[in-house]
């Protein structure tokens, strides 16, 4: 062997090395991806595992509260309560405490089963009240009749009840401002269409009953002199 062919062998061995030295992808061993896959797995069952454990502790939860309310309920059961042997309300030993005037009277008593007697009160007679009588007050249109004198008062209207010529005097003094400060009075009478209450002002004389039914008359009253 020359040393040309020498020198070409050692070349080749050299390459040789150097291809085995490198690994090739699809021929590398599997082992490592196995080992992570594992690990990722292991992970993944142990959530899984604690949720399990989370939502059977939420369930136990909700188990034990439902029953314990269950158990808390009063069912009646239709017993009456017993009733104890001695008396049910004593007077204590030493109460205690500011006593007024009256107690404990009749309350115990009653209490304890004793019966009191009632009692009447006398039988006086009440005040009565004098009711004044009509003699005594006499009506003011009465007293207003007698007073005056024929031609002094003048007629501003016709009623069928007193109290409508009361009130009729009211709207008038509302209507005009002549009829203020004069006195009046209601006179019953007959006529046409039966009794009669004739609402009349009472002036001072025959002259200023005639000026007030003038002033009347330009308010728009009617009204006549008697």
């Amino acid at each position: 062997m020359n040393a040309g062919e020498r020198d070409d062998y050692a070349a080749g061995d050299q390459l040789t090395l150097a291809d085995d030295d490198e690994r090739l992808p699809w021929l590398e061993s599997g082992d490592e991806d196995d080992e992570d896959e594992g690990a990722e797995s292991g992970r993944i069952l142990g959530f899984a595992v604690l949720a399990l454990l989370a939502l059977a502790a939420f369930i136990g939860g909700i188990w034990w509260f439902g029953n314990r309310s269950q158990e808390s309920e009063v069912v009646a059961d239709g017993s009456t309560i017993e009733a104890p042997d001695g008396p049910y309300k004593t007077r204590p030993t030493d109460p205690g405490g500011k006593q007024f005037e009256g107690t404990g009277n009749l309350a115990p008593a009653v209490g304890e089963g004793r019966e009191t007697e009632g009692r009447i009160a006398d039988a006086t007679p009440a005040p009565s009240i004098d009711a004044p009588r009509a003699s005594d007050s006499p009506p003011a249109s009465t007293a207003s009749e007698a007073k005056a004198a024929s031609g002094t008062v003048v007629q501003v209207g016709a009623y069928s009840t007193r109290a409508d010529a009361e009130a009729g005097w009211q709207k008038l003094q509302r209507q005009t401002e002549h009829l203020n400060g004069v006195s009046h009075r209601v006179v019953q009478g007959q006529a046409d269409i039966g009794t009669v209450f004739r609402l009349q002002a009472i002036a001072g004389d025959a002259g200023a009953a005639s000026r007030l039914c003038t002033a009347l008359k330009g308010d728009g009253v009617a009204c006549q002199v008697k």
